[in-house]
C-alpha cells in the first residue's frame, strides 16, 4: 500500500505522517479489505515504511498477523543518520524537465541502481507542475510510455558517474560536495520559465522533519517485543547497531544481508529480495514450496 502523500494515494491531510497516523492508516486498510474474515497477513515494509510496519506489528491490533518483514531500517543507523537527511534532500535537484530525467537522476545519482525499477518507482515520485500551483499526480497510465523507457534506458545505460549516498545516508557516498552539486546543477540548469510543464517531488520530504525521530526511536524494542518470526534484510552490516547485533545472536530474528546494493534493496535487486521472503514464508511454514522451488541461498534450510 502507499502511505498518505506517496505513490498515487491522497487523503485531507498529506502532510501528517506521524507514527501514530500511519499506524491508524494501515489498520484501516487492512479492515476494509478483511473486515470480518482476514487471511493470515506478513507484514513487509522498507526504511520508513518498515519502521512503521514494526509499529503496527508492536501493537497487535491486526489479530491475523503472523509475520514481520523489514527492509533495511534499523534504529541505531537511522537515528544516527537525521542529522545528514537535510544535506541529502538539499543536493538533490528541486524539479527535473522531463519523467526521463527524473529517471536518469535516480540512476546517476545512486539512489537506485535497477533501470526497469527506477521506470516503475519514480513517476509515482513525482507529479506534473505547471509553476503556478496546479500540480497533479501523475497517474499509472500516464507514466512512463514504451518509447520513453526506451531513451531513458539508453540514456542511463551510458552513466558511469559514481553513486552519492542513499537517503538518510549524508550527501557525498564517494563523491565531493561540489561534485554533487554539479549534478544537481545539470537537471536544474533550463530555466523554469523556458519549460511549460515540470516535475516536481510529490512529496517535501524536509516538511516531514518533525516526524522523524517518531518513526525511528524506540524501534529496536518494539522489533524484538513482537511475538513474530521475524525477518531483517539489510543493504549492509554496518547498517546492524550493537543491541540489534547481539540479538541476532541470540537467534531472536533471521537475517539476510544483500551486499553490492543500495538503500532501496527491494528495487535494487527484486529477484534476490523476493527470494529471501519465499524462503522465510517456507521456513517458517506460512507457504509450501513447489517442487522445482530452489534457493539462491543454500544457507537457508527449509523443513
Amino acid at each position: 500500500m502507499d502511505i498518505r502523500g506517496h505513490g498515487y494515494t491522497a487523503t485531507e491531510n498529506d502532510t501528517d505522517l506521524s507514527a501514530s497516523t500511519l499506524l491508524s492508516d494501515v489498520q484501516t486498510v487492512a479492515d476494509s479489505l478483511y473486515r470480518d474474515e482476514s487471511p493470515p497477513i506478513v507484514l513487509m515494509g522498507h526504511s520508513m515504511g518498515g519502521a512503521i510496519a514494526v509499529h503496527v506489528a508492536a501493537k497487535l491490533t491486526i489479530p491475523s498477523l503472523i509475520g514481520l518483514a523489514v527492509i533495511d531500517v534499523v534504529e541505531g543507523t537511522a537515528m544516527d543518520s537525521l542529522g545528514a537527511n537535510h544535506a541529502f534532500l538539499n543536493n538533490r535537484p528541486s524539479s527535473f524537465r522531463s519523467l526521463e530525467h527524473a529517471i536518469e537522476w535516480s540512476i546517476r545519482s545512486g539512489q537506485l541502481r535497477n533501470v526497469q525499477s527506477a521506470r516503475v518507482s519514480v513517476p509515482g515520485q513525482v507529479m506534473k507542475s505547471n509553476g503556478v500551483g496546479s500540480d497533479s499526480v501523475i497517474s499509472p497510465d500516464e507514466s512512463v510510455d514504451s518509447e520513453r523507457h526506451s531513451k531513458a534506458t539508453s540514456r542511463v545505460s551510458l552513466l558511469t558517474t559514481p553513486p552519492i549516498a542513499e537517503e538518510g545516508e549524508g550527501s557525498g557516498g564517494g563523491r565531493d560536495d561540489e561534485e554533487v552539486r554539479r549534478d544537481k546543477d545539470d537537471h536544474e540548469s533550463v530555466s523554469k520559465s523556458e519549460i511549460k510543464e515540470l516535475y516536481v517531488w510529490r512529496i517535501d520530504l524536509a516538511k516531514t522533519d518533525p516526524f522523524w525521530r517518531g518513526w525511528f526511536s524506540g524501534l529496536t524494542q518494539l522489533f524484538l517485543s513482537c511475538p513474530l518470526p521475524k525477518i531483517l534484510i539489510l543493504a549492509g552490516v554496518d547498517r546492524l547497531d550493537k543491541e540489534m547485533t547481539i540479538a541476532h545472536m541470540q537467534g531472536k530474528f533471521q537475517m539476510q544481508v544483500l551486499s553490492g546494493c543500495g538503500h532501496a534493496v527491494h528495487e535494487d535487486v527484486p529477484d534476490k529480495v523476493a527470494e529471501i521472503v519465499a524462503g522465510y514464508l517456507v521456513r517458517h511454514r506460512f507457504s509450501e514450496a513447489k517442487e522445482d522451488f530452489k534457493s539462491l541461498f543454500p544457507g537457508l534450510k527449509f523443513p
